[in-house]
Order: structure tokens, then C-alpha cells, then sequence
């Protein structure tokens, strides 16, 4: 009897063991003390890491809703890891955009964002936080110097090209005539619409116009009323959806619904206009201001802790059409 009541009595241990050993992490936070404590600590000692941080960001034109997103991303995630933010907008305005940085400099800031109105000008305001040892994050366009910035965060502007002229060649895979509405001073749109005509060279595809818009929109107009009036056009891809907006209105003055219009960008409004099915806006190369912010201030926080991150970063670009509008919805960026 002795030894089977020892016999037991270690049964019972060992299953003791074994079920303590095995618990999982379930039901509420107060079934499980030890994981809570642990992810709570590690998340107040980042917040404590930033405290006290005040982060400058830099706006070329706030009335740009893209740049909205884009600072409404970075401002969310900076706050979140309890650093502070001081936001200022260019207005378009080179020369006033480095007065701004000169200001953020006198206010102390421990690092600026920076998406400059002119890659170029901006250099002696870069030379200034350089001068006054703060680190700058370029964002989405890139600084002539980048010498100057610890860190770049772009969209694969390529790409965003690129997927329109590979859907462009499914729809018309003997080729056809298209038009190209482009501004050839801007570097990103001139990745865009190189990615474009690269997915779509040796295709049959023939080039009846380029039109220039170099910052004057009404010249789509003009541009455009003449090549629809020379003969037949298929598509008509735009460096931007500012542009593809503008090409939207004339067709819809001239009753031509039958040409495609790609863009890049993937603005609400662009979104609603692919989601309409009387519309010839066919698809756009979809930007992420949203993620690129996040991706934004994750590098930024890397850079004022020591820590490891990349030089170069280029935020994903995808292809949104009919086929998958539902997934992204018409009410805002992605």
C-alpha cells in the first residue's frame, strides 16, 4: 500500500509540472500577469526613450492632400512614441520653406522631416541643421544633396509606372497610339513615366504626344483637344493624378469616354473615378503617404537612439483598378 500510495502521490507532482509548464496565454490580462507586465514595460520604456523629443517636419504645400496624409502619418506615429511635433508648411515657397527650417532650428528640434519644394534650393537649409548637428529625414522627393540628410524615405515611383504600362498591355496586346501628359523637371515624375514606357516598349505601342505640363495645368487642355483631334487614341497616362484629373475633364468635354487614363498616385477622387464604370479613368500606380509616414518616423527614431536602419527606403507601389477598388474603398489614401 505504501508504495502505491507513493505512486500516486508522484503522479500528481509530475502532472503538476507539466500543466504549469505548458500554460498558454489566455483569457484576460489578469490570467496572464507576468507576459502583460512584460509587453507593458517594454512599451512605456520606448515612450520614455522619446519623451522630451521634438520633431520637426517640413511641408513643401499643405494644400497638396497628399502631403496632408503624409505629415498626418508621421505627426500620428511620432505622437504615439510620445515624441512632440512642430509642423511647417511651405506654401510652395522655396525660399520661405528655409526660413521655416531656420525657425525649427531656433526651436531646438532634435530632428527634422524634410520634403522639400526644390530639391536644390533647400541645400543651404540643409547645410544650417548640418551646422547645428541636426539629423534630417528626406521624405518622398529627394534633396539634390544627399549628402546632407541621414536617411530617405520614397515611394517606388518606377513601379507606379510600370504597372500601368503592363495593364496597358493586356488590354491592347497588338499595341495602339497613346499620349503621355508628363512634367520632365520633376525627378519622381519622370520615374514614373519612365517605368511606364519601358514596361510598354517593343510592344506596338506608338508615342502621338507628349504633353509638357512643367506646373501649367491649362496646357492639357490645349495639348490634349489637338491630338484627339488629329486621329484615334487609345490611352493617355499621367505623371500624376492632378494631371490625370484634368485629362478626365476634357475627354468628358469632348464626349470621349473610349480613351484609358492611367496615373499615378491613388487619391480619393482618382479612386472614385476608377470605381465608376461610365468613367475612362482605367487605373492608377497607388502611392502610400500613410505607410511611408510610419516608415518615416520608425527610421527617425532609429536614428536619434543609435540604432540600426537603412539609408534608402522605397515604400511599396501597386497596381489598383475595377478588379480590386473595393479593397482600398474611395474615401481616402492608402
Amino acid at each position: 500500500m505504501k508504495k502505491k500510495s507513493m505512486f500516486f502521490l508522484l503522479l500528481a507532482v509530475f502532472a503538476a509540472v507539466f500543466i504549469s509548464g505548458c500554460k498558454q496565454n489566455v483569457g484576460t490580462p489578469e490570467d496572464n500577469p507576468v507576459s502583460e507586465e512584460t509587453e507593458d514595460e517594454g512599451e512605456t520604456e520606448d515612450r520614455l526613450t522619446q519623451e522630451g523629443r521634438v520633431f520637426g517636419i517640413s511641408m513643401p504645400d499643405l494644400s497638396v492632400p497628399y502631403y496632408q496624409v503624409l505629415r498626418d502619418s508621421v505627426k500620428s506615429a511620432v505622437e504615439e512614441e510620445g515624441g512632440q511635433v512642430s509642423v511647417k508648411d511651405a506654401g510652395g515657397d522655396p525660399v520661405q520653406q528655409n526660413t521655416q527650417i531656420q525657425e525649427l532650428i531656433d526651436e531646438g528640434v532634435d530632428l527634422v522631416f524634410v520634403c522639400p519644394a526644390d530639391p536644390s534650393e533647400i541645400t543651404s537649409a540643409l547645410e544650417a541643421l548640418d551646422g547645428a548637428d541636426i539629423p534630417v529625414v528626406n521624405l518622398s522627393t529627394r534633396v539634390e544633396n544627399t549628402d546632407l540628410v541621414e536617411a530617405y524615405i520614397g515611394a517606388d515611383d518606377y513601379n507606379a509606372g510600370k504597372v500601368c504600362g503592363d495593364d496597358l498591355k493586356l488590354k491592347f496586346p497588338d499595341g495602339g497610339k497613346i499620349a503621355i501628359v508628363e512634367s520632365p523637371s520633376v525627378d519622381l515624375v519622370n520615374e514614373r513615366i519612365t517605368g511606364f514606357e519601358e514596361a510598354v516598349s517593343n510592344s506596338g505601342f506608338e508615342v502621338a504626344a507628349r504633353i509638357d505640363v512643367e506646373g501649367d495645368m491649362s496646357v492639357i487642355e490645349s495639348g490634349l483637344a489637338q491630338v484627339l483631334a488629329e486621329g484615334d487614341l487609345d490611352a493617355i497616362m499621367c505623371g500624376d493624378d492632378k494631371m490625370a484629373l484634368e485629362v478626365l475633364d476634357v475627354l468628358e468635354e469632348t464626349g470621349r469616354n473610349d480613351v484609358l487614363v492611367y496615373s499615378v498616385g491613388g487619391a480619393p477622387d482618382i479612386k472614385a473615378a476608377i470605381a465608376d464604370y461610365s468613367s475612362p479613368m482605367e487605373g492608377t500606380g497607388a502611392l502610400s503617404p500613410i505607410n511611408m509616414g510610419k516608415t518615416a518616423a520608425k527610421t527617425a527614431m532609429a536614428v536619434l537612439d543609435g540604432s540600426v536602419y537603412e539609408a534608402e527606403t522605397y515604400v511599396e507601389t501597386f497596381f489598383i483598378n475595377r478588379d480590386n477598388i473595393d479593397m482600398y474603398g474611395t474615401d481616402g489614401w492608402q
